[in-house]
């Protein structure tokens, strides 16, 4: 079977809307062309989560000035830090010292459908220099947690190896911004899809090749429908995001 890349964007596009994503077109986001956060989907998280504690929209803004503010000057240093506090959480210090600091996670990993999950496409993406639009982004609670990029079966000359230099040297190099809420990163030609780190070598991307573990491995245009029906059913997605992305110390 063989795609364009438009077919196979809208083909997972659908998948995963089967899947209880939300799909808005980046043309309709509410945002800044530099703004990789949908500030306004993060807003409603927290407010929704977090109002029983009284949270403000000043605090809120607090929260979110401080992971966007967080330096992507060493890329691996900001991903790690604005990760480990998406995974883990943090005490959150009030305005009014007399109200007591409750612990505030950016993502509910115990409460699935708490949280806003969109699948975005066509996000066109302003960095320093130039403007970059990676094929498809799922935002979890605005932050921008997955990237996919395609590439045609038909043309030959391009490969899921240059959807990989694509990520992982033009964008990362045009729009870190980005990356520093990245969890992994997906690289697919509809044929062969296959998972990295973004700071992965390509011989460590991997296929998701079946949905449960007492399955037959599946290869091919199979191995796509394992991967969306496996990695990124919603709970499985937050499951692999909370407890299995390690990051390794870097001298």
């Amino acid at each position: 079977m063989s795609f364009m890349e438009m077919d196979l964007e809208n083909l997972i596009i659908n998948l995963l809307e089967e899947k209880g994503y939300n799909y808005i077109c980046g043309d309709d986001l509410n945002r800044q062309y530099d703004d990789v956060i949908l500030e306004n989907d993060l807003k409603s998280f927290l407010y929704s989560k977090y109002k029983l504690n009284d949270i403000t929209e000043h605090e809120i803004n607090r929260v979110i000035t401080s992971i966007k503010t967080v330096s992507n000057a060493n890329l691996y240093e900001a991903n790690r830090s604005v990760f480990n506090r998406i995974v883990e959480g943090e005490v959150f210090i009030r305005d009014d010292k007399k109200q007591k600091d409750f612990w505030i996670q950016l993502i509910d990993f115990d409460n699935i459908e708490n949280n806003i999950v969109k699948v975005c496409n066509q996000v066109i993406i302003k960095g320093p220099e130039n403007k970059r639009v990676p094929d498809t982004i799922i935002y979890i609670n605005g932050l921008p947690m997955v990237v996919w990029e395609y590439k045609s079966t038909i043309r030959e000359e391009a490969t899921i190896f240059d959807a990989y230099v694509q990520l992982t040297t033009r964008y990362v190099r045009d729009i870190p911004e980005l990356f520093k809420y990245n969890a992994f990163v997906v690289i697919s030609d509809g044929v062969n899809s296959k998972m990295g780190s973004i700071f992965s070598d390509y011989e460590h991307f991997y296929s998701w090749r079946k949905v449960e573990e007492n399955e037959n491995e599946k290869d091919g245009i199979g191995s796509l429908f394992t991967m969306i029906n496996g990695l990124f059913r919603k709970d499985r997605l937050l499951d692999v995001i909370h407890n299995f992305i390690y990051f390794p110390d870097r001298s």
